[in-house]
């Protein structure tokens, strides 16, 4: 039985993407090492699961959902699978620091790869997919690979250089937020809101900022200074952040999870 789309690993993001795939299709296999989890994720969706084998021939699109040092040994597990298909798979790789070169060459062949990079907001179709195919991946195969992926979220193309860069912002980004929000709660705690209203309050905030900016055409530092009115509150918590250089660290972060995507595709 031929399937649209398969997953070879259906870990925190293998799974969220299948989920949000499954919305689209019921044409989707999986598998993972842990048989039982790929099983009940399967069960769950309504849809096939099998071994690495059986997705590797007979899904167009194979998501490779493991971790990028796995990579290698993962892809030359399923090699000779790969080599006796008539037709021509899509791989679909989502590890960080691993170019389309480096899966092709693991894999044995000049296959046909869409290099993606996923955050894990694509679990609530709310996600950042930023996606960079190969030169030999037809318009056709693009869009419906697109058209699959359609209830993730935002989907963006980006030159291939420029992905390890696109995955430290928007791939990290998500803990760095969280941070924030676990910290804009725990300053609402310390004045005297209960945990779980401070919580809710956070969360509902960087919601509706972020949705406004993403509304506006307006830079950020237009919209700090509609908040910030002379002599209120909110512009002393801003000198406060800016004391602390808070635009610095954040920027400082990206950097560090920047040179770790590239040490990642180096090893």
């Amino acid at each position: 039985m031929k399937y649209e789309f398969g997953f070879i690993g259906t870990g925190n993001m293998g799974g969220a993407i299948a989920r949000a795939v499954s919305k689209a299709t019921d044409s989707v296999i999986l598998a993972d090492h842990f048989a039982d989890k790929a099983h009940a994720l399967a069960q769950e969706l309504g849809v096939s699961c099998g071994d690495n084998n059986a997705v590797a021939e007979s899904a167009k699109y194979i998501f490779l959902g493991v971790k990028p040092q796995m990579m290698a040994d993962m892809l030359g597990s399923i090699k000779d699978v790969l080599t006796q298909r008539t037709d021509a798979p899509v791989l679909v790789t989502m590890a960080a620091g691993l170019s389309i070169a480096s899966i092709r060459s693991f894999a044995g062949g000049d296959y046909k790869v869409i290099r993606i990079m996923p955050n894990t907001p694509v679990a609530v179709g709310e996600g950042e997919v930023l996606y960079a195919p190969a030169e030999n991946v037809t318009d056709e195969e693009l869009q419906a690979f697109l058209n699959g992926m359609r209830f993730a979220g935002a989907l963006t193309k980006l030159d291939e250089s420029l992905m390890d860069a696109g995955c430290s912002l928007s791939g990290c980004g998500p803990a760095f937020v969280y941070k924030f929000i676990r910290a804009l709660a725990q300053g609402g705690e310390d004045c005297g809101l209960a945990k779980d209203d401070a919580l809710a309050l956070a969360a509902q905030t960087v919601i509706g900022a972020a949705k406004l900016l993403s509304a506006s055409d307006e830079d950020p530092a237009v919209l700090i200074e509609r908040v910030c009115s002379p002599g209120g509150s909110t512009i002393e918590g801003v000198r406060s952040l800016d004391a602390d250089s808070m635009e610095d660290i954040v920027r400082r972060a990206i950097a560090a999870s920047y040179k770790r995507n590239i040490e990642l595709g180096k090893s």
